[in-house]
């Protein structure tokens, strides 16, 4: 099992090996097309979680949608700052590094990052977890209203 890191561990690792990547300017066509996006992803999830069963494998798809467009707001947030990465783990740690302010909970982005991967990778599927769901949500909307 990997050692936890502290996102300032992964901040720091993500900058030293180049995985932060400063832009020249903020692309605001392209920050509104990722929110758009991001938008897309969570209409969906809206539309399609009353109507699934609670043993589907959909479940799975449902999830992914909503921590990509959980990833694609944070992206475009960071890019008001003229940043991208080029992983998802530092994407977050860069986030809850540089912006204290928000009051972000790290291991919170750890976990939805893990379950997706072993979503994405490792076949495991996503269950019906009302809670995870709902606070899922709400991080992305809370996400989209700041950005």
């Amino acid at each position: 099992m990997p050692k936890f890191k502290s996102s300032k561990e992964v901040c720091s690792e993500c900058e030293r090996d180049g995985l932060v990547i400063r832009l020249e300017e903020v692309d605001i066509a392209k920050i509104q097309h990722m929110l758009r996006i991001a938008q897309a992803d969570l209409d969906v999830v809206k539309a399609l979680v009353s109507e699934t069963p609670k043993d589907s494998p959909s479940w799975s798809t449902l999830y992914k949608l909503q921590y990509d467009a959980l990833h694609q707001l944070i992206d475009a947030f960071l890019r008001f700052d003229r940043i991208k990465t080029n992983n998802h783990q530092c994407l977050f740690a860069y986030l809850c590094e540089t912006h204290p302010d928000l009051v972000l909970d790290w291991n919170f982005f750890e976990k939805v990052r893990t379950k997706r991967n072993g979503i994405q990778y490792y076949g495991t599927p996503g269950l019906f977890l009302i809670g995870k769901n709902l606070k899922f949500r709400c991080a992305c909307t809370w996400i989209f209203l700041r950005s």
